[in-house]
């Protein structure tokens, strides 16, 4: 069953990216995340929006 709610650490595996660069995300708003507790977690589908709009930048744009 894939999870609804991942770690930043998850979603660091899922991404090919370290923990640190997840967390610089969601702190710049790039990635939704949602706090349950003192717990941050990253919804599934906002990795896929993420990467969607990585995937509609033009060669020469740079994500911010």
């Amino acid at each position: 069953m894939n999870k609804l709610l991942l770690t930043p650490t998850e979603a660091a595996d899922l991404l090919g990216v370290s923990r640190t660069t997840v967390y610089e995300l969601l702190n710049a708003e790039q990635i939704e995340s949602v706090r349950i507790g003192r717990a941050r977690r990253i919804p599934r589908a906002a990795l896929v929006a993420y990467v969607d709009r990585l995937r509609g930048l033009s060669d020469g744009e740079v994500a911010a």
